[in-house]
């Protein structure tokens, strides 16, 4: 699968963000799919994945198993994450979902880095506590890595959880490879090397720490994308209506203390008229 074109990234990212916003106002998925395939760019290839994956909703009731199946267009991680988010036994949110996809979109717009791309995915993992087997399975599928790349995340895959991720990061980084040089006179592996000067350092300073904080201090150095976390949908519409029901009932109880102290409270009111619940004539005896 080759890279797509910068608008095909502009548009997924109108895609992803338009999805996040309007699930939660209980739009169905199925007509969001429609309105948006109306919306989107029409010289892009998004309109054509839109009415693919519209049919296999309708179909089975999901949009994950189209998005597989469309692989030249969708990559591995972006198909691995929305399934996540649909996976009913799961906690993954798939507003949540869509939320990095639209962030990873707007990242590629703007022109990628693989260290960038690698740690933003990376960290997706991490925060929302995906299974790092088939997540790094469908990194290594991603075509912004080249072999190279590739092969270094087969040994991420292998030793994640027995080697530190900025150790792995240091390792492969100039700053690295500049320390060997400067302390032997050479380098003593030909690995190629995949991080630069920069990378390197934060790595080194953060080893044996918590892996957010090297994912944070990359983030205000180098400017890598951020991983967007669920925000708490807002309860403030709903929250009126309830208060005025609240006050009337409220309202209701002191009117009956006030009945009830003045002598009695007039049951009269709450009787049912004659006749009231009879829908017809009463049966013979």
């Amino acid at each position: 699968m080759p890279l797509l074109d910068r608008d095909e990234y502009i548009e997924q990212a109108h895609f992803f963000r338009a999805l996040g916003e309007r699930l939660p106002q209980n739009i169905p998925l199925q007509e969001l799919l429609a309105q948006l395939r109306d919306e989107v760019l029409s010289t892009t290839k998004l309109p054509l994945a839109l009415d693919f994956l519209l049919g296999e909703l309708k179909h089975r009731g999901e949009i994950g198993s189209g998005m597989k199946k469309i692989g030249h267009y969708f990559t591995a991680f972006q198909t691995y994450v929305i399934s996540e988010g649909e996976n009913e036994r799961g906690r993954f949110d798939l507003r949540v979902a869509f939320e990095i996809l639209r962030y990873e979109a707007e990242y590629r717009a703007a022109g990628a880095t693989r260290p960038g791309t690698f740690m933003y995915q990376f960290e997706t993992l991490c925060r929302n506590r995906l299974r790092y087997e088939a997540g790094l399975d469908a990194m290594a599928a991603d075509p912004i890595y080249d072999d190279a790349w590739r092969s270094w995340l087969a040994t991420v895959r292998r030793q994640i959880g027995i080697v530190d991720l900025t150790d792995l990061v240091y390792v492969r980084s100039q700053h690295y490879a500049n320390d060997r040089i400067r302390r032997f006179g050479k380098l003593d592996t030909d690995e190629p090397i995949l991080f630069g000067e920069k990378e390197g350092k934060i790595a080194l300073a953060n080893r044996r720490k918590e892996p957010l904080y090297f994912f944070a201090a990359l983030q205000r150095q180098l400017g890598y994308p951020h991983v967007p976390r669920l925000k708490p949908v807002d309860q403030t519409p709903q929250l009126i209506p309830q208060l005025l029901r609240r006050m009337e009932r409220l309202e209701a109880r002191v009117k009956l203390v006030e009945e009830e102290q003045r002598g009695g409270i007039d049951l009269t009111r709450f009787y049912t008229p004659p006749g009231h619940l009879l829908d017809g004539p009463l049966p013979d005896e």
